[in-house]
């Protein structure tokens, strides 16, 4: 298989609009064609033997293509040969490296056609995911989403990228920071780096951020999807503050981003930590269901998931040694946690069931 290409981040591609068909009328036959209906009638007051009058039966409208829309393909096959055609083009793509890749591995055609399709069902049918607030992503430039964690396996990060390129009016990439352990794991590594996601660190947060990409860290780590169940919905603490100094040194706002639904697909009622180290995980959870059950245990319970975006805090207005000021830091990080916090108990209250 041939190498892919790699491009730089601002990589502008412009998308052209189809040329839309002329429009189309409807004619009318004219009076002496051999194929209009003919009928021979006598005119109001008309005596007999007098020449008749033939009066030809008009012939219905011929329905109008409207202007833009493509003609109906015939047998009803089009969209098939549509998919078809483009699955194969898709796959030679592949086979010859005529694909594109960003210098983090980052696949976006790959990403598109292949692990959201994955994912979607899941996001879709299973968890039945409600999106609200998508307003306050901005429409173009960088933005650093900071966002709860939970779930004993980070499948809330997956649904928050779904969520981010469905319901966003354009389409966006969401590129989450993950950590060290996911990129230790064979075939996860790979995947992670196709699907957009980089090493939890400054430097490849703020280069994104500064590249104008929407950037998603959760501060909590593995305090927070490792957690009991006891615990549910407590925001752990928030780390030393990096995620806002990486802000604010690129100047992007802070979007907080809270979710529902996750803390219950695992209920973690115990940890193995001796069977943790020995495997070398932060945990081994315990649920209901797992081990007890085997494979059939680690299915997720079908929760209904909310994820909610909030108001932006900007970070734009302040000087560039800000990024330096431990009790700025301070004060932003409380507020963007306080404002995760409270946004979760307001969507817990609005609750009627964990399932529907």
């Amino acid at each position: 298989m041939a190498d892919a290409k790699v491009i730089p981040f601002d990589d502008d591609r412009s998308r052209t609009g189809a040329q839309r068909p002329a429009r189309r009328r409807g004619t009318a036959r004219r009076k002496n064609d051999p194929a209009a209906v003919r009928e021979v009638t006598a005119m109001p007051g008309q005596q007999d033997g007098e020449p008749q009058v033939e009066r030809a039966e008009p012939e219905p409208a011929r329905p109008e293509t409207r202007a833009g829309a493509e003609p109906e393909p015939r047998g009803g096959g089009g969209g098939l040969e549509r998919r078809v055609a483009g699955g194969l083009a898709f796959l030679r793509r592949r086979l010859t490296g005529d694909y594109e890749v960003d210098d983090f591995g980052y696949d976006e055609e790959l990403t598109d056609q292949v692990l959201m399709s994955l994912v979607r069902p899941l996001y879709e049918k299973y968890f039945r995911v409600e999106v609200k607030g998508i307003e306050n992503i901005p429409s173009e430039g960088g933005a650093l989403i900071v966002s709860n964690h939970s779930g004993t396996l980070p499948l809330d990060g997956l649904m928050m990228q779904v969520a981010v390129h469905d319901n966003h009016p354009e389409g966006r990439h969401l590129r989450l920071l993950a950590a060290d352990l996911v990129f230790m794991l064979p075939v996860v590594n790979e995947l992670a780096r196709k699907a957009g996601h980089t090493l939890a660190c400054a430097e490849d947060a703020e280069r994104l951020l500064e590249r104008g990409e929407l950037v998603g860290v959760m501060p909590e780590g593995f305090k927070g999807i490792g957690k009991p169940f006891s615990e549910r919905y407590k925001l752990q603490r928030f780390g030393r503050g990096g995620f806002v100094s990486t802000a604010l040194r690129a100047g992007t706002p802070i979007v907080p981003c809270s979710i529902v639904g996750a803390e219950e697909i695992y209920p973690m009622i115990g940890n193995a930590k001796t069977l943790a180290r020995v495997l070398g995980f932060p945990y081994f959870p315990i649920t209901p269901t797992f081990p007890w059950l085997g494979p059939l245990g680690a299915l997720p319970l079908p929760t209904k998931w909310t994820i909610q975006f909030g108001e932006p805090i900007p970070t734009d207005g302040y000087p560039p040694e800000a990024a330096e000021d431990p009790m700025l830091m301070f004060n932003l990080t409380d507020q963007v946690r306080e404002q995760i916090q409270h946004t979760l108990y307001k969507l817990l209250v609005q609750r009627r069931s964990v399932f529907f």
